[in-house]
Order: C-alpha cells, then sequence, then structure tokens
C-alpha cells in the first residue's frame, strides 16, 4: 500500500526519507524536542490545535517558571545542512522564518531550531531567545532588501541562520558555540 512501511522497510531502514512532508518533519522536531526536556527533568506538553507562536508549554518543576516553545525543524543530508551564502557568509544551518518573527519579543518565548541530519537520522538541537531571533531576522531582511534595492519590499519570508563562532558576518548572527 502506498504511504505504507512493508515490514521489511521497517527491519532494513530502506523506506525513502525523501518521500516526508513537512508536517511530519515538524512533528519529528517536536517530539524530538519534547523527549530531550523530558530527558533533562522539564514538564513539557505539546500545544493542540493552533495555538499562536507557542508549539511546546515547559515547566521548570524547581522553579515553577513557565516557558513557551516554538520549535522549527528542517531535514537535510549532512552534506547541505550548512551552506555558504555570498551575502550572509557560510552557516551551520537555516530555518524559514515569516515577518511576524519580527515582533515577536516575549522574555518567555524561546525558539528551539532542529536539525535533522537525513543520512544519519541524528539531531541537533539551538535554544535562542525570541529577541535574539527578532533582531537577527529583522537585520537578515534589512540586508537582503539593501542589497539590491529593486527587491520586492512585500516578501514575507525571513531566514534565521546558525552562524560559526570564528567566522565574520555583515551582521550579528548567533553561532552554534552560543546556542
Amino acid at each position: 500500500m502506498k504511504g505504507h512501511l512493508t515490514a521489511r522497510e521497517v527491519r532494513c531502514g530502506t523506506d525513502k526519507m525523501s518521500d516526508i512532508n513537512s508536517n511530519s518533519v515538524s512533528l519529528a522536531g517536536e517530539f524530538a524536542v519534547l523527549s530531550q526536556l523530558a530527558l533533562r527533568g522539564y514538564d513539557a506538553n505539546m500545544t493542540l490545535g493552533r495555538t499562536k507562536g507557542v508549539d511546546i508549554l515547559v515547566s521548570n518543576p524547581k522553579t515553577g517558571r513557565m516557558l513557551k516553545l516554538e520549535v522549527k525543524t528542517n531535514f537535510r543530508s549532512s552534506r547541505s545542512a550548512g551552506g555558504n551564502s555570498r551575502l550572509f557568509g557560510h552557516f551551520v544551518s537555516a530555518w524559514m522564518m515569516n515577518e511576524k518573527h519580527e515582533g515577536m519579543r516575549d522574555p518567555d518565548l524561546f525558539y528551539c531550531f532542529v536539525n535533522i541530519s537525513e543520512n544519519t537520522k541524528q539531531f541537533r538541537f539551538f535554544i535562542v531567545p525570541s529577541h535574539i531571533v527578532a533582531d537577527y531576522v529583522l537585520e537578515e531582511h534589512k540586508l537582503w532588501l539593501d542589497e539590491k534595492p529593486t527587491r520586492s519590499r512585500g516578501n514575507i519570508m525571513r531566514t534565521f541562520r546558525i552562524a560559526y563562532a570564528k567566522e565574520k558576518y555583515p551582521i550579528l548572527t548567533p553561532t552554534a558555540d552560543d546556542y
């Protein structure tokens, strides 16, 4: 049957990962984050429905503090997980964002950027405060527009990147070492 794994595919891991849809990738990232939070002693629950800007609610049982996590997941082969942009430089990984993220500056909101390696199935996690993400996507888009004045000012898409610590970038870029 189409869409179902055969017993051999489950045993041997020969399913075609390139056929996974974006919703499945997002869910895989959210469940991976939940498992890591549980292993670290946090109480965490995935939100259901259409909770804007919050995928996971996290409670620290030691302090009682409640936090909100927005999870962004990408799924790429190890060779293409990072990238190199003429304008933005060499980066560890990148995630698509939206213009609304420029204004999301809540001290209790964090983004967990998840990179899943398509060929090794290994996960990398980067937890970044919302104000850092907002500052970056705002500056990133401004630089992108300034580089070619003919670009559409109505473009709502943004890209968030995690940088390498020892490289220089045209704007302040969060690094893998820091997050």
